[in-house]
Order: structure tokens, then sequence, then C-alpha cells
């Protein structure tokens, strides 16, 4: 058995090689250099220091992955039957996926890895483009970006950009975060004399020139443009933060958890209201105002300790992946219907016994239709239920029999008997009795403002005309609705 040693050949020619590293390659019985597409390699052949390389494994594959997975593999293989150097560009620490592949499997396998120096990329680019790394930077893979990592208050740097086709998917994605005119640097074999280029585009035109090769890396500089920091989560709970400080807005300081409930009830139905509408600024808008409300309460309790937004966060994502067992485990499910059961199961499971009823859970600041649904369905779920529709029927006709049978006294009761069991008439065919009553008042104001029009048109109130006229524009409605003129 023998053993892998990892070495760094520099970003560029053979000035950026250590005395160290080159002794290793010139000694070197099986040397293997990842690509044959590097500054210093011809000078390697010219010193006649044998080699070969895996440039044809990148051939074989459509992904990198793939790629690094070979490499790694065959390197393994290798080193069972001897010592092996594998020479990679650059440092073997920075931004090299098949020697952490061969560090962690190394161990497992009983293959010793060691990793040697060599000159970082980092340090050329650095000075290529006039920044010191203290000021904090990021480290970024284009062959894999996500929008998700981009961190526009640092200095970042995307390696690996090797063509244009990796250079149209870092554009598409940096177009996430950012203005398509934001200026971008590449860099180009950063450090190699006679080779190195640095230009600047604006993000939209970074695809259009085939000027990217292996040795390419794209920096963005900090930005301070309020349309890229305000996108960000992490501004908007400073500027939360920033309203709760001394220095802040009196309003937001003197608010509680307490004081800001009917607000969090008031948004959340003024989003719906835009969803019903089918008005995505509005919905946009609103899920803002949704969230403002959730801040704010994260930002109240880590003032006096109790939480903070990160734990709100990390609940959540704990939260969805435990409940998600067909997605993150190992789980299956046949259907929705399936999926939701097993949501109810795991609920269970995580409340144990802390409550004393089936019904404990279903807050009383619920809407009144919302709750209904809740305690019905929760009751449904142990058999307590209708057998049918027809049943369901039957006890609506009984409540309003009740009704107008009642005394003054008993009629609020007996009014909202008939709404509990209307409530299970909806459940029955799988109707949200809440977003059904409010597509009727929606619907009552279209007709309404109709009545107003055409009483406007006439130049008198409404309240002068009478019952038949306005029952006759009532009826004039809800033809064009049914015509589809919804603009009424």
């Amino acid at each position: 058995m023998g053993k892998i040693t990892v070495v760094g050949l520099g970003p560029g020619d053979e000035d950026g090689l250590s005395l160290g590293v080159f002794r290793l390659l010139t000694q070197a019985e099986d040397l293997w250099l990842r690509t044959g597409r590097h500054p210093v390699v011809s000078w390697l052949e010219e010193e006649g220091i044998s080699c070969r390389t895996f440039d044809s494994v990148y051939e074989k594959h459509t992904d990198f992955p793939s790629v690094y997975r070979e490499i790694a593999d065959e390197l393994l293989v290798r080193a069972r039957e001897g010592n092996v150097v594998y020479a990679v560009p650059g440092h073997p620490m920075v931004a090299e996926k098949t020697v952490e592949i061969l560090r962690l499997e190394g161990s497992e396998q009983g293959v010793p890895v060691e990793v040697k120096g060599g000159a970082s990329f980092l340090d050329a680019v650095f000075t290529c483009v006039g920044v010191d790394p203290v000021d904090g930077f990021l480290l970024l893979d284009g062959t894999a970006l996500e929008a998700g990592e981009v961190n526009p208050r640092v200095h970042q740097l995307i390696t690996q950009v090797y063509d244009r086709m990796i250079a149209s998917e870092v554009k598409l994605t940096l177009m996430e975060v950012y203005p398509d005119d934001t200026p971008v640097t590449v860099v180009t074999a950063a450090g190699v004399p006679g080779q190195e280029r640095v230009e600047q585009v604006p993000l939209y035109l970074l695809d259009r020139k085939e000027r990217f090769g292996n040795l390419s890396t794209v920096y963005i500089p900090p930005s301070s443009n309020p349309d890229v920091l305000h996108r960000q989560f992490s501004t908007l709970v400073e500027i939360i933060a920033h309203l709760r400080a001394p220095e802040g807005c009196p309003w937001d300081r003197k608010q509680t958890h307490e004081s800001l409930r009917p607000y969090l009830l008031e948004e959340s139905y003024e989003f719906l209201e835009a969803v019903a509408e089918g008005d995505p600024e509005g919905m946009a808008d609103e899920l803002g105002d949704v969230l403002l409300q959730v801040l704010l309460h994260a930002q109240i309790a880590s003032e006096t300790g109790e939480f903070a937004i990160g734990d709100v966060v990390k609940n959540l994502a704990d939260k969805l992946i435990r409940r998600h067992p067909h997605v993150f485990g190992e789980e299956s499910v046949e259907d929705e219907t399936d999926v939701k059961r097993k949501w109810e199961e795991i609920k269970a499971r995580e409340r144990g016994e802390k409550e004393r009823s089936l019904l404990e859970g279903i807050p009383g600041e619920f809407p009144a239709l919302v709750r209904a649904l809740k305690l019905q369905r929760k009751a449904a779920g142990v058999g307590f239920d209708w057998d049918s529709t027809e049943g369901v029927r039957d006890k609506i006709e009984e409540e309003l029999a009740e009704v107008f049978t009642a005394s003054p006294a008993e009629r609020e009761e007996e009014v909202g008997d008939l709404f509990f069991t209307i409530v299970a008439l909806a459940r029955f065919f799988q109707v949200d009795p809440e977003q059904a009553l409010l597509g009727a008042c929606r619907k009552f104001v279209r007709r309404f403002h109709h009545l107003e029009a055409e009483a406007r048109r006439r130049g008198r109130p409404v309240k002068d005309f009478p019952l038949t006229q306005l029952d006759a524009w009532w009826e004039q409605a809800k033809e064009a609705e049914r015509r589809g003129q919804r603009n009424l």
C-alpha cells in the first residue's frame, strides 16, 4: 500500500513553484496532473519530468462531479500499488474537489493522503483587482453557483469559470441578485507574464465573448446599491433592529407581542384579498407586511433573550424536514391525503402527552369559520362525523328550523349552530368556508358597486330608488359577471 501526495502547481509559470514542490515533481515515480492545461506544464516537459494527465476524463463526462469522482477513484486504486504524486493548479486546498474527496475517502480506505503546499491563485487575483482580502471575501464555485450563496456585502471571487457556457449560468444566477448593468471583472491567468488579462464588463455582457479559460475568475466588488442590499434578508433584519433601537421609531419601540396581535391577522387577510384578486404585485407587497410582523415579534423577543429570528428560521427548517420524511428521509407516500395523514401523525408524536384533549392546540383567536373547520377536522379524524352529505343536509334543515322557532334570547346560539353545520357541509365538499364567505363578500361588493354606479348615472343616491329598481340592477350585475365582465 502506497500513499497519495498532493501538490500545488501555483497560479502560473515555473516561477510560482516552491523548491519543495519542484523536488517532489522531479522525484515522483508516478506523477499525475489533474489537467495539462496549465502554464507550468510545458516547462515540466522541457525539464524532462514525465507525467500523465486526466484531461481525457473531462472529455468522457458531461458534468464535473462525474469527472472528479473518476479521478479520485483512479488515484485511490493506483495508490494501492505504490506512491502517487497528484499535482493540481494553484493550491491543493483551494477550490479542488478531487482533493476533498481524496482526503475524505483516503482515510476510510486506508490510503494515506498528504497535502503539500503550492501558491494559490488568490494572491495573484487580489493583486490584479487591487483588493485587500482582510476586508472580507467569498470564494464561490462557478460550476455550481446558487443565488443563495452570493453575498453582495463582501468581495466575491467566482472560480472555475472555464467557458462561455459556465459564464452564462453564472451570469443568470448573479442577475437574481444584481442589476443587469453591474460591473464585473474577469481575471484570466493572473500573475502569468504575457498571458494575464483583466477585463471589466457589465454583467449582462459577461458571456458574450470567448474570454474564458482554465485560469479564469470572475470578481464582483462589494455593493452599496440599495436595489441590491434591500433584497437581502439580513438587511431587513437590520432595519427592524434599527427601528426598535433608542434612536429608532417611537411607534415601533413601544410595540409588544400583545399590541401587535391584531396587525398580523389584518395583514394576513390583506394578503388573502390580493390572492383572491389575482394581483401578484399586491401579493408581494402584502407578504412583505406579513413578514414585517414576523420580524418585529422576533426582534422584540431577541431584546429580552427569549429567541431571535435565527431560532425562528431554524425551528421552521427542522420542522419541515422532520415532517417530510417522504422527501428528506426513507419513507414513501401514495398521494396528498397520505401526506396530510402522516403530517398529523408526526405532529401528534411531537406533542406527546402535552395535550390533554384532542381539540387542544387550536387557537381561540382564529376566525370563527377557521376554528370551526379545524375543530371538526380533529373530531372527524377519530370518527366523530356524519357519514355523508345527506346527513349534513338533514342537520342543516333541522338547525334552520330551530333558528325560526327560537326565542330572542336563543337566536344567537341557534344561528351559531347553523353556521357550524354549514361549515361541515363545506368540509364535505372540500371547500374552505372562510374563503367561500370572503368570496361571497367580494361578490356582494362588486354588485353593490354596480348599483351605486347606476344611481350616480341618474344623479341620485341609492336610497332614493325603490327596491324593485335595485333588484333589477343587481340582476344586471349578475348577468354581466356571467358574461365575464368582472370589472363592474
